[in-house]
C-alpha cells in the first residue's frame, strides 16, 4: 500500500503544470522540442504572412487613386481584418496551442475570444460581401453603378462590424454560450477555450458560417453560368468567328472557372471543417481533443493568409499596383504612379 501511494505521489510529481504553485492549474501538454519548434516556425510564417500581405494590400489600395473603388473598399477592409487577426489573435493563439497553456489572466481570455470571434465572422461576412459585389457587377450590369457606390458599401461594411462585435462580444461577457454546462465543463487555471452549448453551436454556425457559405456559393455558381452565357452570345454575334477569337473566349471561360473554383474552394476547405467540428462536438459530449479544435482553427486562420493572395495580387490592377510599389520604393526606381490601370 505504501509502495502504491509513494508511486502516485511520483507521478502527479512528474505531471506538467501551467502553473505549478496553484492547486486548480491545468496539466500542461507534453510536447518534444522539435516539435514545438516545427510548431513555432510554421505558426509564425503563417503569422508574418498575414500581416505583411494584408498590410501590403492596404497600402496599395490606400496609395492609388486609381483603386478607390465600391470593390476596393470592401478588399481594404478586408484586408484590415484579416491583418488584426494576424497581428491581434494569431500570436497569442499559437503560444496556447504549442505550449498548452494560457498563461494570462480571465479578462485577456476573454477580450482574445471575443476578437477571435469578432475578426473571424467579420472576414466571412466580407467574402460574401465580394460575392454580393461581383453578382451585381456581372449579373446586373446595369444597375450596378446606381446601386453599388461608395456610401453604400460603407453602410454594408458599418454594418458588419457593428453585428459582428455585438454578436461575440455579446456571447462572450454574457457566457450564455456556456448556459447549462457548467457541471459538464470545469475550467481550470491556465485554459482559455470558447466552448458552445447545443443551441449556440447551432445558431453561430448558421448564422456565421452556412447562411454566408450558402449565399456565396449560389451567386458564384450564377456568376460562373452567366460569364459562360455571354461568353457563348459574344461568339455567336461575332461575324468573323477566327480561331484566335475562339481561343480567346474559351481562355477567358477557363480563367473565370479557375478564379471561382479557387474562391470557394478555399473558403470551404479553411472554414467547413471547424465549423463541422463545432456543430459535432456539443453531440459527443465535448470529446473533440483540444489539439484537433486548434488544428481546425489554424486552417481558418489560414484564410486569412490567403485572402490577399486571392482577392488582392491575382487581379491584374493589384500586380501592377505590386510591380510599381517594388520598382518604386524598394528598388527606387523612378515610376510614375498613376499609370493607367
Amino acid at each position: 500500500m505504501g509502495t502504491l501511494i509513494l508511486n502516485m505521489t511520483e507521478a502527479l510529481d512528474n505531471v506538467l503544470l501551467c502553473f505549478p504553485q496553484q492547486p486548480d492549474s491545468c496539466p500542461r501538454i507534453h510536447r518534444f522540442s522539435i516539435l514545438k519548434i516545427i510548431m513555432y516556425v510554421f505558426m509564425l510564417a503563417t503569422i508574418l504572412i498575414t500581416v505583411f500581405g494584408n498590410l501590403f494590400v492596404i497600402l496599395t489600395v490606400s496609395h492609388f487613386k486609381q483603386l478607390h473603388s465600391p470593390t476596393n473598399l470592401i478588399i481594404l477592409s478586408l484586408a484590415l481584418v484579416d491583418c488584426m487577426m494576424g497581428s491581434l489573435v494569431m500570436p497569442f493563439s499559437m503560444v496556447r496551442w504549442v505550449e498548452g497553456c494560457w498563461f494570462l489572466d480571465d479578462i485577456f481570455c476573454q477580450i482574445h475570444s471575443s476578437l477571435d470571434m469578432v475578426l473571424s465572422i467579420a472576414s466571412i461576412l466580407h467574402l460574401c460581401l465580394v460575392s454580393i459585389d461581383r453578382y451585381m457587377a456581372i449579373c446586373q450590369p446595369l444597375h450596378y453603378r446606381m446601386k453599388v457606390t461608395n456610401c453604400n458599401v460603407a453602410v454594408c461594411l458599418t454594418t458588419i462590424w457593428l453585428f459582428s462585435l455585438s454578436f461575440s462580444f455579446g456571447i462572450v461577457l454574457s457566457k450564455v454560450n456556456i448556459l447549462g454546462l457548467d457541471i459538464m465543463l470545469s475550467p481550470c487555471a491556465g485554459s482559455c477555450a470558447l466552448t458552445f452549448n447545443k443551441q449556440w453551436s447551432v445558431i453561430g454556425s448558421l448564422l456565421n458560417f452556412f447562411i454566408p457559405g450558402t449565399i456565396m456559393s449560389c451567386l458564384y455558381l450564377k456568376i460562373f453560368y452567366v460569364a459562360r452565357k455571354q461568353a457563348k452570345i459574344i461568339s455567336e454575334r461575332t461575324v468573323v468567328k477566327s480561331c484566335e477569337m475562339s481561343q480567346s473566349l474559351e481562355q477567358r471561360e477557363r480563367k473565370a472557372a479557375i478564379t471561382l473554383g479557387i474562391v470557394m474552394g478555399f473558403f470551404l476547405l479553411c472554414w467547413l471543417p471547424y465549423f463541422m467540428a463545432n456543430l459535432i462536438d456539443p453531440l459527443l459530449n465535448f470529446l473533440t481533443p483540444v489539439d484537433v479544435f486548434d488544428a481546425l482553427m489554424w486552417l481558418a486562420y489560414f484564410n486569412s493568409m490567403c485572402n490577399p493572395l486571392i482577392y488582392g495580387f491575382f487581379y491584374p490592377r493589384f500586380q501592377r499596383a505590386f510591380k510599381i510599389i517594388i520598382s518604386r520604393y524598394v528598388f527606387q526606381i523612378s515610376n510614375s504612379d498613376n499609370l493607367s490601370f
